[in-house]
């Protein structure tokens, strides 16, 4: 099991515990974390899951993947992307992950 925290735009926090192999997101979404909305359901359709991965935990959840970097890239003209801009949906959460923090932008994305 890993912990995840997630930092809301005024500073307060939320941390939860999730099972290995679960996505950021889908831990997110099973606590009512606000201001991840997931419309697409996790399949990098629509970016209202962007999420700025702490810079302390960056290298070690990696960069965007291609189709990720992509919808990242996309919604540049709608959001602020950061070089620690993340689909939260992309990151897998692993016992090396344990204590991430992730912060969530104050706007996602409209569709």
């Amino acid at each position: 099991m890993a912990r995840v925290t997630y930092v809301q735009p005024d500073g307060s926090e939320k941390t939860c515990t999730n099972f290995e192999g679960m996505a950021v997101m889908h831990l997110a979404i099973g606590n009512l974390v606000d201001g991840i909305d997931a419309l697409c359901g996790g399949v990098r359709q629509c970016g209202t899951c962007h999420v700025y991965v702490d810079e302390e935990w960056a290298a070690r959840v990696g960069p965007p993947g291609a189709d990720e970097a992509e919808m990242l890239d996309a919604l540049a003209d709608f959001i602020e992307v950061k070089p620690t801009s993340r689909l939260s949906c992309q990151i897998h959460i692993t016992e090396e992950l344990d204590g991430l923090r992730v912060h969530i932008p104050e706007e996602q994305p409209g569709i």
